[in-house]
């Protein structure tokens, strides 16, 4: 296959942590890539972020930073969106971000296209706004109130704005929608029709004025760019479009597909095509939703602290693993929810038990009956014919369901290619077979027709596992000339050696157990991270008046003995000398912090003039006083330990 392949992902918001959630996508999209490059494509795959609007205003001003500081150090800097994408063996041709000075000038003109062309207008905004999500929303969008895509608050917002006219191109966008096959999965066209398009399809506002972190409308200084159609127009931008940084536009758009999230499956098949209509520009071939990748049956979401760390993952076992469970354990278009046990038992099944045992055995048995150097000839059975239509069959399947992104049906018929030849293993039995030296020649039939499986299966899984597709090559002594989609044919009588090499497994089994509680802890140990080193609370703004102050009466206290109280795991009971000559009695709920023998003989701080006051049965006169942080999302508690050279009773001051 020749011709040209354009594929997108869309343009990331940087995010400060980033979770297995981000590469989803973009690894559907690296696969899609690579097969396409497979089959001799000349492909474009664009992938970047987007890096204006006030919620990044707002985080750079808490952080003390600008804005495009701010970015700078999330893109570019360590476990940054590149570095994850370096991780995750992102193949990307182009990465564009939208503060890149080429975007600003070009998302400028395409601005103004549709200023002049009469379809954006000014007016004033009133409405409800999301931040997170840098949404509008009319009243009758919200659910319970909130935004409908987040869940979360929304704000009343009213400015001065200019509005696209959206509602200029409804008939036109559902024309689209359900007329052709513009956006996929199909469940996605009743969607964006019944819940946007029918109910009336509302101008959409285009810029603001609130904030400054955006590009200017040139002609209207005060007003920046609204995020959707800075965003929206890389996808021409990063192209040349309007720009002379790239000369691609003509040969590259429109593109065959833009892979997005089912959450912004309404800017990309609704917004994006009405405003090209607007500048008379093609229309992408395809819009491709995606569901979204749940952890317990929730989105993944920092605010939710459900996130998944892909880089613990990937260190833990191998970013092909982790690329491969995505892509074969959820169907493309629907959500799917992931689990570090589905994680385990994928790779313990259909990687170390079905893929790389079949090559190990394989290797193994032609390095022991044939020295890892399999020569031509060989005879053949009719089970061979059978392995080889099935192997013809599968290669078909596996080229429609990519076709048509079903990358888990596609790798379910490789498996099944693979599962047949672990079974062809035990039909033939090899082992049988070079007891005979008559049945050699069979024998090396066998082990060159399981040499073939493993080569065809190869191709098929290096869209989405490359390091072990190029693995088992070398493996193999698989030339480059074997490796491409021109060689994916199962050929029974190849010609010329296989030269073998036995090695360690490809994939070793895992402790489910033991691996579960690495990754717990180390999850734990990675939200503790992720969290501010210390937090203190604030201080009172509530004045105290100095009379009130001076009825508290704080004394110097020694502890005389102390104990846990019984029953109870937070309490610790002491027996103080507070310079009265009658032992004092004093509860406090620090057990979590202390063992009693390390407070025996101390002297500390009590406030003594507090009324008693029963705990678990026991009278509490008083209270130790004790200085109390967060740090790093955990509570620590000291308490007040004064010179030992202060005598009990002393007041304090």
């Amino acid at each position: 296959m020749n011709g040209r392949f354009y594929i997108t992902t869309p343009i990331y918001y940087p995010s400060d942590r980033l979770h297995i959630g981000h590469a989803y996508c973009t690894v559907a999209a690296d696969a899609m890539a690579r097969y396409k490059r497979l089959q001799g494509c000349d492909v474009m795959f664009l992938t970047g972020t987007d890096e204006h609007g006030m919620k990044i205003e707002d985080k750079a001003r808490e952080a003390g930073i600008t804005p495009k500081q701010f970015v700078d150090n999330i893109v570019e800097g360590p476990r940054g969106v590149k570095d994850l994408w370096k991780l995750m063996n992102i193949s990307y041709d182009r990465f564009i971000r939208t503060t890149d000075e080429y975007h600003v000038k070009a998302i400028q003109s395409i601005f103004r296209r549709m200023y002049d062309n009469g379809d954006i207008y000014k007016g004033t905004y009133r409405g409800k706004y999301c931040k997170p999500c840098e949404s509008f929303w009319t009243e009758s969008q919200l659910v319970d109130g909130k935004c409908p895509d987040c869940g979360r608050e929304v704000v009343d917002a009213e400015e001065e704005a200019y509005f696209f006219r959206l509602s200029k191109y409804a008939d036109k966008v559902q024309d689209l929608l359900e007329n052709t096959d513009f956006l996929q999965p199909r469940s996605r066209v009743n969607e964006m029709v019944n819940n946007f398009i029918k109910p009336g399809l509302e101008d959409l506002c285009v810029s603001r004025t609130s904030f400054t972190w955006g590009i200017p409308v040139d002609f209207d200084p005060g007003h920046v760019v609204y995020v959707w159609v800075d965003a929206l127009s890389n996808y021409i931008t990063a192209l040349g479009f309007d720009n002379d940084q790239y000369d691609d536009y003509d040969k590259y758009w429109p593109a065959d597909v833009h892979f997005v999230g089912k959450e912004i499956v309404r800017f990309h098949s609704i917004i994006w095509p009405a405003m090209l209509m607007s500048m008379g520009l093609p229309l992408p071939k395809k819009v491709y939703g995606h569901g979204w990748l749940n952890f317990g049956g929730e989105k993944m979401s920092k605010s939710r602290g459900n996130v998944v760390d892909p880089y613990i993952l990937a260190e833990k076992f191998g970013v092909d693993a982790l690329r491969f469970f995505m892509l074969r354990t959820f169907p493309f278009g629907s959500d799917g929810n992931f689990s570090n046990e589905a994680l385990i038992q994928t790779i313990n099944v259909d990687l170390a038990n079905d893929l790389g045992n079949l090559v190990s055995r394989t290797a193994a048995m032609a390095e022991k009956y044939f020295g890892g150097a399999l020569p031509a000839g060989g005879e053949l059975a009719d089970l061979d014919g059978e392995l080889k239509a099935l192997a013809d069959e599968v290669t078909a399947n596996y080229r429609t369901q990519m076709d048509d992104f079903q990358f888990s049906v596609a790798l379910n018929e490789v498996w099944r290619l693979i599962s047949r030849a672990n079974k062809y293993i035990d039909e033939t039995m090899p082992w049988a077979l070079a007891k005979d030296e008559a049945k050699k020649p069979r024998l090396l039939s066998v082990l060159k027709n399981l040499c073939e499986v493993i080569r065809v299966s190869a191709i098929l899984i290096s869209p989405v596992m490359p390091d072990t597709a190029e693995a088992i090559f070398q493996r193999l002594g698989v030339p480059a000339e074997g490796r491409t989609w021109d060689a994916v044919g199962f050929d029974l009588e190849r010609s010329g050696r296989w030269n073998t090499a036995n090695g360690a497994p490809l994939f070793p089994r895992i402790d489910m157990d033991a691996a579960i509680k690495e990754l717990e802890a180390a999850a734990e140990e990675a939200k503790k991270a992720a969290l501010p080193p210390i937090e203190i609370e604030p201080q009172a703004t509530e004045y105290v008046d100095f009379d009130t102050f001076c009825k508290s009466d704080f004394r110097a206290v020694k502890v005389k003995a102390c104990e846990h109280v019984k029953k109870s795991e937070k309490l610790l009971r002491f027996t103080l000398d507070d310079g009265t000559g009658t032992d004092r009695q004093i509860l406090s709920g620090i057990a979590k912090w202390y063992q009693p023998e390390q407070l025996v003989g101390k002297t500390l701080v009590a406030i003594v003039n507090l009324p008693p006051r029963k705990m678990m049965g026991l009278d509490s006169n008083g209270m130790l006083i004790s200085a109390v942080h967060t740090e790093h999302g955990e509570e620590k508690l000291n308490l007040l330990i004064v010179s030992d050279d202060i005598p009990a009773g002393a007041k304090l001051c």
